[in-house]
């Protein structure tokens, strides 16, 4: 005998699946990262417009400066993850690892390699116009993040996480 399914069965079923776990488990630590990163990098925006006195709307996709979204990003991320599931979880300890790394490195390898890129762009600007490396594109200086600016993104992550988990 062939079982018959109606629309109102099918519906149940629908709904049972839906609201049973997916698999993300909730959106609030995605969502929070997401949201850690656009919220720092408009920011961005302010910041410059305070330090230089002038708009650049290139700080919207560009790296560097204040507040880090790396750092926004990563500790939303793990200051969700620790609300929702708490600090002893394994899901958290990886995600604290890396916001840890994550913020090591901007302000550690990567605020050194712009230094270094600084250096390099005053080294090639200093050379002769027939050198064939003096009309080279200048490399990029603004990558990393001082420690301040590591830290205010970490803040602004850590508010986001607790907003978001509240407001759900």
């Amino acid at each position: 005998m062939e079982e018959v399914m109606t629309v109102g069965d099918a519906s149940a079923r629908f709904r049972s699946i839906s609201s049973t776990s997916s698999i993300i488990p909730s959106k609030v630590p995605l969502l929070s990262a997401f949201f850690a990163f656009a919220l720092a990098q408009f920011l961005k925006l302010f910041t410059t417009w305070y330090k230089e006195k002038r708009w650049d709307s290139r700080r919207l996709v560009a790296s560097g400066g204040m507040p880090s979204s790396h750092s926004a990003t990563v500790t939303a991320l793990a200051a969700a993850i620790g609300l929702q599931e708490g600090l002893g979880g394994s899901a958290f300890a990886i995600a604290l690892v890396l916001a840890c790394v994550v913020m090591y490195d901007a302000s550690g390898v990567r605020l050194h390699a712009g230094h270094q890129a600084e250096l390099l762009n005053q080294i090639v600007c200093e050379l002769p116009p027939e050198h064939s490396v003096s009309s080279v594109r200048p490399l990029r200086d603004s990558l990393g993040h001082t420690p301040l600016q590591v830290l205010a993104g970490s803040i602004l992550g850590c508010i986001v996480a607790f907003l978001m988990r509240t407001s759900s």
